[in-house]
């Protein structure tokens, strides 16, 4: 049994995909109280999350 202790995502990819993943949820929760309907909201803070994690990977050195 092989037993690594190596970590699965570096710092550095946790917490850009911690703070993309924020940015999603905060986008559908305003989008959501801002009477969309479910998918809407779904699909904003999906999109939302992905362009998160490409900016801050862009900013984060």
């Amino acid at each position: 049994m092989h037993n690594d202790r190596d970590p699965l995502l570096s710092q550095r990819s946790a917490l850009i995909l911690l703070l993309g993943v924020l940015v999603g949820i905060g986008a559908g929760t305003v989008t959501a109280l801002g009477d969309a309907d479910p998918a809407t909201a779904v699909l904003t803070g999906a999109s939302a999350c992905g362009a998160g994690i490409i900016f801050f990977n862009a900013t984060i050195a």
